[in-house]
């Protein structure tokens, strides 16, 4: 059984702490979608500190079509935002590299160039970089290495997709911008037409163990094994050097 509201709650008090801790008069800064995700832990974070406290960056590549449910919940939540446009940094990496990118060396680029854009605000503006990710997408490895994956604290990490919308309805959003179908914005597919399985067989798996199709379970258990390095610590090779000090 999950309680939404005692779940937000603990939420929000472990965010306070977490600041309390690692920065009282920091920031939390976080780049805005427009998606669920990036919705929610905004309002948390506007819930634990204080809309003054919050900022929001706005980071399209280009074009970019949903940009107005960006600026609905920055403006929803009367937190202080700015836009940055990646389009020309990402071309310039891209024309500066002296090869062609793969598929998905392509793909990557703009999340961890969004990310590098994120840490250079925060350092301009006392903050602390949320992560946006759920545990849905973190399990079958939805999401780019040093790009969308990292922050400085991660709010909804250890929440499905369906309980991190259960919280989202008591945080008062726009109904739009937490059933808004996630979706990367760049090959015209829905997340979950990608994945090959929706996000409630998956949170059911997750969460009990469940799931009736033999193939999906079977792809979610591939894409957890094969994604498991991004969830932990870079590997460090210990030298046989004695120490007084240890990290």
């Amino acid at each position: 059984m999950f309680d939404a509201l005692k779940v937000k709650n603990d939420c929000v008090n472990w965010i306070r702490q977490f600041f309390a801790e690692n920065g009282p008069d920091c920031n939390a800064v976080l780049g805005i979608s427009g998606g669920k995700d990036s919705s929610i832990v905004a309002a948390l974070c506007v819930e634990a500190l204080g809309k003054d406290r919050v900022i929001g960056v706005l980071m399209p590549d280009g074009e970019q079509a949903d940009i107005n449910m960006s600026y609905k919940l920055v403006e929803h939540l009367g937190i202080k935002h700015f836009l940055v446009n990646i389009h020309d940094a990402v071309e310039g990496i891209t024309g500066a590299i002296p090869m062609e990118l793969t598929e998905q060396a392509r793909t990557n680029l703009p999340p961890r160039i969004r990310m590098s854009t994120l840490y250079a605000v925060s350092q301009c503006c006392n903050g602390r970089v949320a992560n946006t990710c759920n545990l849905s997408e973190d399990w079958v490895g939805y999401s780019t290495r040093y790009g969308d994956s990292v922050g400085d604290f991660s709010p909804l990490s250890r929440l499905t997709v369906q309980e991190v919308k259960e919280i989202g309805r008591l945080l008062d959003l726009p109904a739009e911008l937490i059933d808004k179908v996630p979706a990367d914005g760049l090959c015209g597919k829905t997340d979950e037409d990608n994945l090959g399985f929706t996000y409630a067989e998956l949170d059911r798996y997750i969460r009990t163990g469940e799931i009736e199709n033999r193939e999906k379970k079977e792809r979610i258990d591939y894409l957890h094994k094969k994604n498991l390095f991004k969830l932990k610590l870079m590997p460090v090779f210990e030298p046989d050097i004695p120490s007084v000090l240890k990290l």
